[in-house]
Parts: C-alpha cells; sequence; structure tokens
C-alpha cells in the first residue's frame, strides 16, 4: 500500500449512497463503502444496534484491517450515541445528513434560521423514500382504504397529515451529482405545490464528505472517537457529540 494511504470503512446510510461512492472515488485511500437501510433515524435503538454491529466488522471480506471506521451519521435523533469500536471512529458533527449534504453545520444552521419549517429534498432521500406529496398521498390513502374503508381511511389522513402544517419549505439540496437532477427538482417542486409549501433550492458541499474519506480530519466538524471511548451527546454545546 502506499506510503500514508489508509484502508477505511465508510459506513453510510443508502440516501447518501452517491455521495459516498462519488467521495470515495477521489480519495487517494482505500474506502470501502458498507450501505445501511434509510429509515434506521426512525428507531435510534435499532440504528444503534445495526451501525455497532457493523463497526465491530473490523477487517473487510478478504480479512485486511482497516485502520479507521467512518461513520456517514450525525446525531440522528440520537442513535449513534453509545457508539464505540476498537479501532478509532470518525463522525461528524451534525443533528442529521443535511449537514454532510450541506458541508458544514454553520450552513446548515444559516439555513435553517432563515427558513422555517424545511423539509428537505435530495436525489438520495427521493430515490430510496417516497417523499411528501400528492404520490405518498395517494399511496397511503389507498392502503387505509384497503383495511379500514373509505370512511375511516379519509379520517386517519386528516389525523395523519396533521405534521405537515408544521412545514412551510420544500429545499433540494443540489449536488450536480446525477444526470436525474433536473427531473429531481421537477418532483420537489410538484411536491411543494402539492403540500402549498414554498420550493426552494440550495447549493450543497461534498467538501465535508470528501475530508472524511480523505483522513483529514483535524477540524471542528470532525470527531475522533478512539477505541475505549464511546459517542456522547450534548445538543445545547456547539460540538453537539463528544468522546466520553
Amino acid at each position: 500500500m502506499d506510503s500514508g494511504q489508509q484502508r477505511l470503512k465508510f459506513i453510510v446510510c443508502k440516501v447518501l449512497q452517491r455521495e459516498a461512492y462519488l467521495c470515495a472515488s477521489r480519495s487517494k485511500n482505500i474506502v470501502d463503502i458498507y450501505l445501511m437501510p434509510q429509515g434506521l433515524h426512525n428507531e435510534p435503538d435499532k440504528l444503534r444496534t445495526e451501525v455497532q454491529t457493523e463497526i465491530n466488522r473490523t477487517a473487510d471480506c478478504q480479512n485486511r484491517p482497516y485502520d479507521a471506521i467512518i461513520l456517514g451519521y450525525a446525531l440522528c435523533s440520537n442513535g449513534i450515541v453509545g457508539l464505540t469500536g476498537n479501532i478509532p471512529l470518525v463522525v461528524p458533527r451534525g443533528h442529521d445528513c443535511m449537514t454532510l449534504l450541506l458541508g458544514s453545520r454553520e450552513k446548515y444552521r444559516e439555513y435553517f434560521d432563515s427558513h422555517r419549517g424545511i423539509y428537505w429534498y435530495s436525489p438520495g432521500w427521493i430515490e430510496c423514500n417516497l417523499m411528501p406529496g400528492k404520490e405518498r398521498y395517494e399511496q397511503t390513502l389507498g392502503e387505509y382504504e384497503k383495511k379500514y374503508g373509505t370512511e375511516n381511511a379519509q379520517y386517519l389522513m386528516e389525523m395523519e397529515q396533521n405534521w405537515l402544517k408544521e412545514y412551510a419549505w420544500a429545499t433540494y439540496i443540489d449536488n450536480n451529482i446525477c444526470k436525474n437532477e433536473q427531473r429531481h427538482k421537477q418532483y420537489t417542486r410538484d411536491c411543494a405545490g402539492y403540500l402549498k409549501w414554498n420550493y426552494d433550492e440550495i447549493k450543497g458541499d461534498l467538501s465535508l464528505l470528501q475530508r472524511l474519506c480523505d483522513g483529514n480530519w483535524l477540524d471542528n466538524e470532525v470527531l475522533i472517537i478512539r477505541p475505549g471511548q464511546k459517542i456522547a451527546a450534548d445538543i445545547t454545546a456547539p460540538g453537539l457529540i463528544f468522546a466520553e
């Protein structure tokens, strides 16, 4: 192996697969991508269990040891709290994966503070998940009608849709990484129109993901968890996560 080249394991949510593979391909390091199912953040205990199981595998399929493990997860509803490893864990500081798509906590915070009620759209989220919009509404309504009848289905949909009132923006993160970009933008516009939300686009930034793959970890956007330590969190602190 070349001098200075590391062998890294990158455990990442499937919604970031395009971005992760792109950054890994640009790195001088050997970066093996391990995709985790989308939606684990909805069950933090399950996320913690499944990611820890993958962390415990510290060698590749040919039994070559990794130098470190990168997590393509931010805090994610505290799902990463308590994770620990036998080799260094490298973790981005942030509330969720949007920090990774936008490049920094600061850019995330600036947009969040000026656009209250954001639902984020990106290629990975659109491709892996049925996003809020007409298609999702009609599919859910059809499932309820089959199970509970038309009248009960309408009532359930009214109750279920209440959470949508908390949002006002459908914001597409544009990292210009796939040929479907314009189609994804139009899909997001259509969802926004159907839901009577505002539509916006924000330019993404893959520099944080690239630094993770490149081994450039000495900045305040990244936390290194040494063997024997575990991830802890304090959402009132600037760094959000720390080692203990």
